[in-house]
């Protein structure tokens, strides 16, 4: 086989491929074979129709048919190696001779991966804030605690955030008739956690026992979409939260502690941990947008445009401010693949068997699955080459992590191998 590769564009190029025929003969001896298979001619078992009944019944050209069309993907993917071209679409393929005998020759113009540099993962720097709660942190923590054992207690004052309300509410539509999706009686909720309709905490936030308040509500899916509705809130009652007294008893009965110095240290101890975590996810997110930053890569229009159309497929096209919006992340998306793809490359990033049955674990509660149900769902959809490229570049990422610096807000250094190595040591003590 000969071939030839051309580069239309930075992001596009056409390969030109001559097969001779005789290393069709795979192709051809299949072609038959498939054919015989689905037909029933007398005299002869399925399957076993010689070559030239077949041709005498059908005609050489739909052999021929048939076998361009097994050896043509097989051409296509040889030349992308020999190449060593990184296709990011569909080929558009053009058969440009086929003489019996002789030679398949086509072209094939896709979308690739263009050519561009890594950076110094050194000269990468982050900031990320520091992993020392202060005292009012503590506090928001123990009086969280103290809330899960609060008392309720009757109020005359207006409802204000945290109050807990007990409200009966009832929808209406512009004429007047009642909306039973929007009826309940002697409901218990807490203002300000946004947790009813949009609108709800607005309206009663300010109100008090005995007052009625009402909002205008439009649905945006369901019956009644885009009606405007009238929702009537009769406030029954405003309670406040009593919280317990904070002392050793309340810490023997929150916790495994015995003083409330021993539980506030053990808050402070978690939630260093906690900002720990949260320095960790805040590198890796920093490190992987001033990385995407560093470089300047021409994307493929055409992918680009697939990609956004794919999107908008089901109609729900909200206008060009959302069309624009979901163009940039579809940029940005593909950008950030290139990057990881080829620092996976240059590092011989691998993904082991364990990686990818910790990542099934780590994901399937997201789907409502089990770890099994999850793989067999993906190997069913041939989504495990996606799910094992999104480790390896997620593992890419953390060879740059390794090198980058990384630095608290007062300039302290952040060892993330070793914060890794302390956060895994307290779990597993745990």
């Amino acid at each position: 086989m000969k071939s030839d590769v051309e580069t239309l564009s930075p992001t596009r190029v056409k390969l030109t491929v001559e097969v001779p025929f005789d290393e069709m003969k795979d192709s051809l001896d299949a072609a038959y074979g498939r054919i015989g298979k689905q037909v029933s001619i007398p005299g002869f078992r399925k399957g076993k129709v010689p070559a030239r009944i077949i041709e005498q019944r059908f005609g050489r050209g739909a052999v021929l048919e048939e076998a361009v069309n097994d050896a043509l993907p097989k051409a296509y993917d040889e030349a992308v190696r020999e190449h060593k071209v990184i296709p990011v679409g569909q080929p558009t393929v053009d058969v440009t001779e086929l003489e019996d005998g002789k030679h398949l020759a086509f072209t094939a113009e896709v979308d690739v991966r263009p050519e561009f540099d890594l950076p110094d993962f050194s000269s990468l720097r982050v900031e990320v804030g520091n992993a020392v709660p202060n005292d009012d942190d503590v506090v928001a923590q123990v009086d969280s605690l103290r809330s899960r054992f609060a008392t309720l207690k009757d109020v005359e004052r207006a409802a204000a955030d945290g109050d807990v309300l007990l409200v009966d509410i009832a929808g209406a539509t512009p004429e007047g008739d009642a909306v039973d999706d929007l009826i309940g009686n002697a409901l218990s909720y807490e203002l300000g956690t946004e947790g009813m309709l949009p609108g709800f905490d607005d309206a009663v936030r300010g109100a008090k026992a005995g007052e009625t308040r009402s909002f205008e509500f439009t649905p945006q899916n369901g019956d009644w979409t885009g009606i405007p509705l009238t929702v009537n809130v009769d406030v029954k009652g405003v309670r406040e939260r009593e919280l317990p007294a904070l002392d050793d008893d309340f810490a023997q009965l929150a916790s495994e502690f015995d003083t409330v110095a021993e539980l506030q240290d053990d808050v402070k101890t978690r939630l260093v941990r906690l900002k720990r975590l949260e320095q960790g996810a805040e590198a890796r997110n920093k490190v992987h947008e001033v990385l995407v930053e560093s470089i300047d890569i021409p994307l493929p229009e055409g992918v680009i445009t697939a990609e956004v159309e794919a999107h908008f497929e089901d109609g729900h096209d909200s206008g060009e401010e959302h069309r624009a919006e979901v163009e940039q992340q579809a940029r940005e998306a593909l950008k950030s693949q290139f990057i990881l793809d080829k620092i996976a490359e240059q590092e011989e990033v691998s993904v082991g068997e364990s990686e990818l049955s910790a990542w099934l674990v780590q994901q399937a509660p997201r789907y409502g699955m089990s770890p099994d149900q999850f793989a067999q769902a993906l190997v069913e959809a041939g989504q495990v080459p996606m799910a094992i490229q999104d480790i390896r570049r997620a593992k890419a990422l953390a060879v740059v992590l390794e090198t980058a610096t990384v630095v608290d807000a007062d300039g302290n250094t952040v060892d993330l191998k070793a914060l890794d190595a302390e956060l895994n040591g307290a779990l597993a003590a745990e």
